[in-house]
């Protein structure tokens, strides 16, 4: 199925306008959802209480306010809202170029992607090569559903990302930790360098890693449908009888570690989940034959939110 735009919009280059559409990157509903139900089956609605009277408060009669002091309010109406939303704009104005490396990544928000629209596939494509020549992204103001964002727009392997910022109030100040500088020898240094080095690989195959815990959920909404007892398997990961406040000493650690890999670097094929079934997709188990019923749907295609 071809990708659907979100949006048409107009990418500004200088005097260079390039038509672009606007696609999603990434996808929610590959998430488990749950629905909250009764004992019995039925599904529940949630219902907005009014603290002062007790009564139920319907969405017609409901009015938005900020607090300003404790249970002290004050109100806007819809329209003052809207007022106040940014000025709808199908124009995404680039302000300037910073280096590839420039924007540290706890600032990157939601990514979408850019397509060319008519008429737009050589602007995009010479500013997308520009990029990738000077190395270097482009930092552009994005009107969106009535707010404001400031957006990072950088060259990939096959067009052009549009990544959402946070700004700067957004993100917290590692300061605020009180992070305890520890003094660390030489030796400590280099071997913890020796074990990097060994577990290195060149690049990041994300097809390498599986949400395990959906598995799990899957697993049990399978065995759930073909109706098998489900009991609480021992997890490979955490040995009997030991907890996670051991103490070690760190170059112990680092010896074992480098010891168990046997002094060889791998290879990035290596470097994979050692079983081929983690980068397989996983076939849901037989159903129980269901007579005179239809068989239930599998677990998957119920299970999007």
């Amino acid at each position: 199925m071809a990708a659907r735009s979100l949006a048409s919009l107009t990418l500004g280059f200088g005097l260079v306008s390039i038509p672009v559409k606007l696609f999603s990157a990434t996808e929610s509903s590959a998430s488990v959802g749950f629905n909250l139900l009764t004992k019995d089956g039925s599904r529940v609605k949630q219902q907005y209480i009014s603290v002062k009277s007790g009564q139920v408060v319907e969405r017609a009669e409901m009015v938005k306010g900020y607090e300003f002091e404790k249970d002290h309010f004050v109100i806007f109406e819809p329209e003052e809202l809207k007022a106040l939303e940014a000025e709808a704009s199908h124009v995404v104005d680039i302000v300037a170029f910073v280096p590839d490396k420039a924007i540290d990544p706890i600032y990157y928000d939601r990514a979408y992607y850019l397509g060319p629209d008519k008429r737009g596939a050589k602007p995009y494509s010479l500013l997308m090569q520009a990029m990738r020549k000077t190395r270097r992204v482009a930092l552009a103001r994005m009107a969106w559903k009535g707010k404001q964002y400031v957006v990072q727009v950088r060259p990939a392997e096959e067009g052009l990302v549009l990544q959402q910022l946070l700004y700067a109030d957004e993100v917290r100040s590692m300061r605020d930790l009180d992070i305890e500088t520890v003094n660390v020898s030489d030796a400590e240094v280099q071997l913890a360098t020796q074990l990097i080095e060994q577990i290195s690989v060149d690049n990041y195959d994300p097809a390498q890693f599986k949400d395990e815990e959906k598995d799990r959920i899957l697993a049990a909404i399978d065995k759930k449908i073909a109706g098998k007892k489900i009991v609480a398997a021992h997890r490979p990961d955490e040995a009997p009888g030991t907890g996670g406040g051991q103490v070690i000493d760190i170059m112990d650690a680092l010896r074992a570690s480098l010891a168990k890999k046997g002094g060889a670097k791998p290879s990035a094929a290596k470097a994979a989940p050692a079983a081929d079934t983690t980068l397989k997709e996983r076939k849901p188990p037989r159903r129980a034959a269901a007579s005179p019923a239809p068989a239930a749907a599998p677990a998957r295609a119920r299970a999007r939110k």
